[in-house]
């Protein structure tokens, strides 16, 4: 319900809070004036009485009308006075609070027609109005974040979507040209090409599932060393085809997690560490208890990140170019996926690198006791 009134309506809120302010100021200068016009002609009255004047005598009503003569002048100048002072008072405190006001509420606009780019600095009478102004730019600064993350996202899903239907449009036009033949050879590219669009597809649901915590896990007890031996035996003929040594050194002991998904964790992580590995490198596994955590890191010789993409390992669809060269097929969401899922068993995924060249470490802790839900 609306409780403004037509003449208020319109009203911005430094005339209101100057308004309701100078409002009541005059009341309690209303207020001293009637109360003093009341109270203080009788109670002259009794202490002349008191003094030993008669009621009747001759002088009495000259020196009650001078009283209040004099009560009214010395009392009317002082609440003119008090009441120009007090609407100065509070012209001065409405203005201190409707600047900053009025400035978060133009950045708000501007931040409301696309410009995450605002930023306010906020002063005024208290802490308050800094503090909203600070939560203001934190939040700009997130917007700004997020909307650069969905411009990206949607450039490199483009990016990621357009060599396998390009390649899908072009062999089913040269089959329906009759320029290629449909052999085994023809549907093995298609289907591969295929594969990799369902592969991106599923991707991003896992990803987005996993984030916003709709990820469905399965937790039971479970051997941390067969899960590790079950993932190095999933990747150990690509690691002896591309001729990079993989090596494991494991401190069994018992987690509850889903097995399927800390699988999946751990293939993503020991695929990745194959990408960036030359042959000749070397990928080590370990694991070790440290503080009531499982604690697993894949370790590799290979390229190695910078700080600044150690700042974006994380990231959808953020891949070094060698990545790229090297598994063209990879949707480039796997450490994010591997990530997603890490947290959502309670646990996390931190990813470090001495330097370009020197290698980099994944390192994976998981509780002990984590009763994860789905």
């Amino acid at each position: 319900m609306n409780r403004d009134s037509p003449t208020t309506a319109g009203w911005g809120l430094g005339a209101r809070l100057f308004v309701s302010q100078a409002l009541a100021h005059l009341a309690s200068v209303l207020t001293v004036g009637v109360v003093a016009v009341i109270v203080g002609p009788p109670l002259f009255h009794i202490h002349l009485m008191e003094s030993g004047h008669l009621a009747d005598s001759p002088e009495m009503p000259h020196i009650e009308r001078a009283f209040t003569d004099a009560g009214l002048v010395s009392l009317g100048v002082g609440l003119v006075v008090a009441l120009v002072l007090s609407l100065a008072v509070a012209w001065y405190v409405t203005r201190r609070i409707r600047t900053p006001v009025g400035t978060l509420t133009d950045a708000a606009l501007r931040m409301s027609a696309g410009d995450y780019g605002t930023r306010v600095s906020v002063t005024g009478p208290g802490s308050e109005l800094a503090t909203l102004g600070d939560s203001f730019n934190r939040m700009a600064a997130r917007l700004g974040t997020v909307e650069e993350t969905r411009r990206r996202l949607l450039a490199d899903l483009a990016h990621e979507m357009r060599t396998p239907v390009a390649t899908l449009n072009a062999y089913l036009e040269a089959i329906a040209d009759g320029v290629t033949p449909w052999d085994d050879s023809t549907r093995a590219i298609l289907e591969h090409q295929a594969e990799r669009l369902s592969r991106l597809a599923r991707d991003l649901d896992d990803v987005s599932r996993a984030e916003e915590g709709r990820v469905s896990l399965d937790p039971s007890i479970q051997s941390l060393a067969a899960l590790i031996d079950a993932a190095v035996g999933q990747v150990r003929q690509r690691y002896d085809a591309d001729g990079v040594q993989l090596t494991r050194q494991v401190v069994d002991t018992e987690v509850r997690v889903d097995p399927q998904r800390i699988s999946q964790v751990l293939g993503n992580l020991l695929g990745n560490a194959l990408r960036h590995t030359p042959r000749g490198g070397t990928v080590t596994i370990t694991a070790a208890l440290q503080r009531r955590r499982a604690t697993i890191r894949v370790t590799d010789t290979g390229e190695g990140m910078s700080d600044e993409q150690l700042s974006h390992i994380f990231e959808r669809f953020y891949r070094g170019e060698t990545a790229r060269e090297r598994d063209k097929a990879g949707s480039g969401i796997g450490l994010t996926i591997a990530r997603a899922l890490a947290e959502a068993h309670g646990g996390t995924l931190t990813a470090t690198s001495p330097g370009p060249g020197l290698g980099s470490t994944f390192t994976l802790t998981l509780p002990l006791e984590q009763r994860p839900t789905g």
